[in-house]
């Protein structure tokens, strides 16, 4: 069995430099994984991981939409998701994140083994030169890429 992808954030890996990944679980209610097993309903837009009183983790801002047959049962929509990972790697975690100034950025949120999984990552926000670098880094790359296409068709 393997890994069906749910949502990315596409924006993440724009406006943060990501340094490293990390799986944690998360806690939602039954008619959230009825509701995630649907196409296109959630969203992580402005949404970041937090770690709050006692080193509980929980993923704020994410958006999962009610499910339709949900009726009095349903869920509020952005509520804040505890997330599941290891004391001692919340510890190091808050440790990095109050350091350094980082921030966890969700990047992706998918079904595995059929639990819902969410992929953080340590990021550092990028400014508009480094956004502009990497614009330029990426269509460089792509230019190459045609030019070396051409040649080897000659």
């Amino acid at each position: 069995m393997g890994e069906k992808n749910i949502t990315q954030n596409r924006m993440a890996r724009r406006n943060y430099e990501i340094l490293d990944t990390y799986e944690a679980g998360i806690v939602l209610v039954g008619t959230e994984v009825k509701s995630l097993r649907e196409p296109g309903t959630m969203t992580l837009k402005d949404s970041f991981a937090d770690i709050r009183k006692q080193g509980e983790l929980f993923l704020i801002g994410a958006r999962i939409e009610p499910y339709k047959m949900g009726n009095i049962y349903n869920h509020d929509p952005e509520r804040a998701r505890k997330l599941l990972m290891h004391k001692k790697e919340i510890e190091k975690l808050a440790q990095r994140i109050a350091e350094k100034g980082l921030t966890l950025v969700p990047l992706s949120v998918y079904f595995k083994r059929g639990m819902v999984k969410v992929q953080l990552g340590m990021g550092r926000g990028k400014n508009v030169r480094d956004k502009r670098d990497t614009i330029k880094a990426r269509e460089s790359k792509i230019e190459m890429d045609r030019a070396l296409k051409h040649v080897g068709r000659s």
